[in-house]
């Protein structure tokens, strides 16, 4: 078989290194569109788009809100959380 090193091997780089940003960039759209849904509840819609009432915009924007906030706290703890050995708890 040859002995063909990875990509990984070869670029000194995991790819879980990018997964980790993207989360945690995803996080922060999901919390922006929420606080413009909530921010734009009172503006006039944009004819052809998704037309919806005040309170249904600040609803919907709130669950945004909070389901970024989930996501950034899970990718946190996830992704860039020092992980706990043995000697920390001596």
């Amino acid at each position: 078989m040859l002995n063909i090193p990875t990509t990984e091997e070869r670029l000194g780089k995991s790819p879980q290194r990018l997964v980790r940003y993207f989360v945690l960039t995803m996080a922060l759209v999901y919390l922006g569109l929420g606080v413009w849904l909530w921010v734009a509840a009172d503006r006039p819609t944009v004819p052809g788009l998704i037309e919806l009432g005040p309170t249904a915009r600040r609803v919907l924007g709130a669950v945004f809100m909070l389901y970024g906030l989930i996501r950034f706290i899970r990718g946190y703890h996830t992704y860039f959380r020092k992980k706990a050995t043995l000697h920390d708890n001596e």
